[in-house]
């Protein structure tokens, strides 16, 4: 009853609301409110550092964050030296062993980082005396050490290694390098070559010369009082030696000469990396600062912007399309427009992204848009207000960027005076299409045909080709002969003799398989069962958990997806009958309706391409004979999505030879599973498939 009363009042306060406002007329909106930041305490020690305090005694924490603003640095044939120098910063000192540091951290419930040129600590502010001093300790006493020397750059060499194959990866790498140059901080490429240059001697050299308090801020915020924070800072960081970071110079990146493709070829990508970049020049304290963020914010800033609503939701060629614009005091950046996109979508993709820049530079945007975007600005820096540590933030970047003083001050009322003319003088002014570089990485084999038909503004667009380190190179050749006599058929045969041979796989009645993966820190695990007799079971379980589970026996099944159990469709029946075999190529050869399609790539080796269905492609290795590699496409609430197998590791099991790691990547995830258990004709029970 209650209840009913309380709407019933609401309802009544609506109307009355309704009632006074005149809806036919737009409300006038209000003076941009006036922004009262509280500026920080401040002081410098005469070696150089600055120090900032913002007191906010609302919780008992603290934080310090530590920054060196040094110019970008270009480390040449030792690229990696820097993040070999960070990676071993924050593991003890000369004066305390790296364990006992740990230990010490941990039962103050503390955190403790420190980077190349950077640090940053947080903890209980009674504790903050001990965690300051713990900080300076670590920063200028770093007990550089052979030994650990060694397992850092094994890390970094590891981590290299993981990324030979990564898209992603190779496509940040190629994209920077191409727009600012190999010889510039921003574009040169850390490679095993340059991370293997490096010497101990080297971090060291690096540590001396640029960790140091020339540019060097402090900032301490939280439940601390100002001369304890001084008196503690002064006794702490004094030691610190005064001194000025080595000054060299390097080119500024320019645009390309023309609007030119430049593709990576990358076989075994199952989408496209597309980038259209170009170099902008700028900072935080030009005029139209706030205009160029905001035409980016319409452009590509988010779900609402044009990029997505094309590439996504009217084209559906994307999970999503967006684009980013950098500002930087010491050298020019980047503004980029990306997607990840479907291979087969890849040119038009191309043409939507320079037609949305184009149209944001030459035709006016909306009343709509413009509010839309000032106000998620406006929201994001109100919010971001009530932050303590924003407060030092503002203050660091009025110091390092020669803001004016009342630049945060004023930042709701310059937001707030930007118009529909000063959004699009800012597009033409950092956004291109006439000199656009377009950078597209992905499986050259799928892609580079389209690419060459590229039209933009009534001319056909150049196409370079690069490498996966950004040297410039020839247009990749799939015209790799086949053989002579080969056939679907005789690849099939090749490859049923290669795991074991056709006596051998028809002794199969059944097999089992267990393997895991990691999936965001968490474990997955994968079951799967076959039979002879249309019976397949796989079932995938996250932290031991199922998670999805699809259960076929003859012609009937189900599937079970987060506790929702499903019957399965005769279409879908069908479906999973194809995947059930135990070995589908005895399948494939006795119906006689595979093709051979070509030769083509797959990781460092070529591959026979066979069409197993309009859907499904099957990669077999030239020399071996091994399959390597599946391709699906599938369509997925209306979108086309593509799925990859790859497989590698084979061994023997019962005299047949199964992959022991399989490579799964659907859209923009990858998983690689690593097979812990196979069992043939054992471990199979009619009881799995009910």
């Amino acid at each position: 009853m209650k209840k009913y009363i309380l709407f019933t009042v609401l309802s009544l306060f609506m109307v009355a609301a309704h009632a006074q406002i005149d809806r036919s007329k737009q409300p006038k909106p209000g003076p941009a409110p006036e922004i009262n930041l509280k500026e920080p305490a401040t002081f410098a020690l005469n070696n150089g550092l600055k120090v900032l305090v913002v007191e906010n005694h609302k919780l008992p924490r603290v934080r310090i964050q530590l920054t060196i603003d040094n110019p970008p640095v270009l480390e040449g044939d030792k690229a990696g030296v820097s993040s070999l120098t960070g990676s071993m910063l924050g593991k003890g000192s000369k004066n305390i062993p790296k364990d006992d540091f740990y230990e010490e951290v941990d039962f103050l419930g503390a955190t403790i980082s420190i980077g190349n040129q950077s640090a940053f600590a947080s903890s209980l502010s009674k504790y903050f005396p001990r965690v300051l001093e713990l900080l300076a300790d670590a920063a200028l006493n770093p007990d550089f050490k052979q030994e650990e020397f060694e397992k850092e750059k094994d890390l970094l060499l590891t981590g290299l290694k993981s990324e030979e194959k990564d898209v992603s990866a190779i496509a940040n790498r190629v994209e920077a390098a191409l727009a600012y140059g190999k010889n510039h901080p921003y574009g040169e490429i850390t490679s095993q070559e340059t991370v293997n240059n490096v010497t101990l001697m080297d971090v060291e050299q690096f540590y001396r010369s640029y960790f140091v308090p020339a540019n060097a801020y402090l900032v301490v915020i939280g439940d601390v009082e100002f001369e304890n924070v001084k008196e503690l800072v002064t006794k702490f960081f004094t030691p610190w030696s005064k001194a000025v970071p080595p000054s060299f110079t390097y080119s500024d990146p320019t645009d390309a000469q023309y609007t030119q493709i430049n593709v990576v070829d990358v076989p075994n990508a199952v989408q496209s990396e597309v980038t259209v970049e170009n170099i902008t020049n700028l900072k935080m304290k030009d005029a139209d600062y706030l205009d160029a963020l905001v035409a980016n914010r319409i452009l590509g800033g988010g779900s609402q912007a044009r990029l997505f609503k094309n590439l996504r939701e009217d084209k559906g060629y994307t999970y999503g399309s967006y684009s980013g614009i950098r500002d930087n005091k010491y050298s020019p950046m980047r503004f980029n427009a990306y997607a990840q996109v479907r291979n087969s979508v890849t040119d038009s993709a191309v043409v939507q992204i320079l037609e949305e820049i184009d149209r944001i530079t030459s035709e006016p945007v909306s009343e709509e848009e413009l509010k839309n975007a000032k106000a998620k600005y406006a929201g994001s820096f109100v919010m971001a207000l009530e932050r303590p540590e924003t407060v030092a933030n503002y203050a660091l970047n009025i110091e390092t960027e020669g803001l004016p003083k009342d630049f945060y001050k004023t930042y709701l009322e310059r937001l707030d005076a930007v118009t529909v003319e000063d959004v699009q003088k800012a597009a033409k002014k950092y956004f291109s299409t006439s000199n656009a570089r377009v950078v597209v990485t992905g499986k050259g084999s799928d892609i580079i045909e389209n690419l060459e038909k590229v039209s933009f503004k009534g001319k056909t667009v150049p196409v370079l080709f690069y490498d996966k380190y950004a040297n410039k190179t020839e247009k990749p050749d799939y015209s790799a002969a086949i053989p002579e006599g080969m056939d679907a058929n005789t690849i099939l045969e090749k490859y049923i003799e290669a795991i074991g041979g056709k006596a051998k796989l028809d002794g199969v009645e059944s097999y089992s398989m267990v393997a895991e993966a990691e999936m965001q820190g968490m474990k997955l695990e994968l079951e799967m069962k076959k039979t002879t007799k249309d019976q397949f079971m796989q079932d995938v379980k996250v932290m031991g958990n199922s998670m999805s589970k699809q259960v076929l026996d003859g012609d009937s099944g189900y599937a079970v997806v987060q506790g929702q159990r499903k019957d399965l469709t005769p279409e879908e029946i069908e479906k999973v009958k194809e995947e059930s075999s135990a070995f589908p190529e005895l399948n494939y050869l006795a119906a006689g309706n595979v093709t051979l399609e070509g030769v083509e790539q797959v990781g460092d080796s070529k591959a026979y391409k066979l069409k197993i269905s309009d859907s499904k492609s099957a990669f077999y290795d030239m020399e071996t004979g091994l399959k390597v590699q599946e391709v699906t496409t599938q369509e997925v609430q209306g979108q086309q999505m593509t799925s990859t197998l790859g497989y590698g590791d084979y061994q023997e099991v019962s005299g047949i030879k199964f992959p022991f790691k399989i490579m799964q990547t659907v859209g923009p995830q990858s998983f690689e599973f690593m097979v812990k258990e196979i069992k043939v004709n054992e471990g199979v029970d009619a009881s799995d498939f009910k």
